[in-house]
């Protein structure tokens, strides 16, 4: 896919489905090709295979391969299929390499984790990985430290598709747009639904969601909204998602994952529990409030994923 095209569907919905996992706690590339399935078969613009929401950090090499595999087997085509690569630079080109053989449309570097990691060090990360990438590159960047030299010279990069911009320093954000190559990367906002307005308002386009596994004609609603101007109406949306959200964010982010899988189970689609450090399952009192605000999307018709979907999700498992 070209560049101009991968920032074309960066302005839209990037969607970050779920890992499943069998009864043995070892991926299930079926269930997972059907998870992607429903994502791509909903509309959203971009599908990003095994990010942050698809559980990448507790995903060996080989297994991000299978999600890989399993995203471009269940998205058949519909929307481009972002591969999530990352770890050591060498492990990183090594992933990238793979993507392109199997068919998927770009990738997206996590940013590296190492504790000793200077920031413009990581500017060079991303950009040596660009340059060995025949994919263009999505830069997730969610670290704090950046100054808007750093910033502008990942957005100016010729293989650099899109910036994933998930911190709140938003003055950084509005100064490296202004001062980056108006035709050079997009940047788009890394932290989901909530933030979408603040972040456009700043400039970015596009959002990430983790919500479009259970409720994705919301998000799309809020993305809608947003490219009419319509920030009194995106925020009405958002206003819907906050409960949502909010839950996702227990346990210091531990329950991200977690609330959104346990969504996608509850709609018939069994993906199993998280895998630690994540918290693994909700408990009684968590799951019990997590149903009832699916009951009154359902309700509301604000729930395209819905429990009645259960044989036929059990069926194609």
């Amino acid at each position: 896919m070209s560049i101009a095209t991968m920032r074309k569907a960066l302005t839209g919905v990037s969607g970050v489905p779920v890992t499943a996992y069998d009864g043995k706690g070892e991926v299930e590339p079926r269930i997972t090709a059907k998870v992607y399935e429903r994502v791509a078969v909903a509309g959203i613009h971009n599908i990003v295979a095994a990010g942050n929401t698809g559980e990448f950090y507790a995903l060996t090499p080989q297994e991000i391969r299978i999600v890989h595999e399993a995203a471009v087997s269940g998205v058949n085509g519909k929307a481009p299929v972002t591969a999530a690569i990352g770890r050591s630079l060498r492990e990183a080109i090594g992933m990238a390499k793979d993507a392109a053989t199997i068919g998927a449309s770009a990738v997206m570097s996590h940013q590296p984790v190492d504790p000793f990691a200077a920031p413009s060090s990581q500017i060079d990360y991303f950009c040596n990985l660009a340059d060995a990438s025949t994919l263009p590159l999505i830069a997730y960047v969610r670290a704090e430290g950046f100054s808007v030299e750093d910033i502008t010279r990942l957005a100016n990069h010729g293989n650099i598709a899109g910036i994933k911009f998930a911190t709140t320093d938003l003055m950084l954000l509005s100064r490296a747009i202004a001062a980056a190559d108006p035709a050079g990367a997009l940047f788009v906002c890394g932290l989901a639904e909530s933030w979408a307005p603040t972040f456009t308002a700043a400039g970015a386009r596009g959002f990430t969601s983790g919500l479009v596994n259970v409720a994705p004609h919301l998000s799309l609603a809020v993305h809608d909204a947003l490219e009419r101007g319509d920030f009194g109406a995106a925020r009405a949306i958002v206003n819907q998602l906050e409960p949502f959200e909010r839950m996702r964010t227990k346990f210091r982010n531990g329950a991200n994952v977690t609330v959104v899988k346990e969504a996608v189970t509850y709609s018939g689609l069994d993906v199993g529990p998280v895998r630690v450090p994540g918290l693994p399952l909700l408990d009684r009192h968590d799951r019990e409030e997590l149903h009832r605000l699916l009951q009154r999307w359902d309700a509301a018709g604000n729930n395209q994923i819905h429990p009645h979907q259960q044989d036929s999700a059990k069926a194609a498992g």
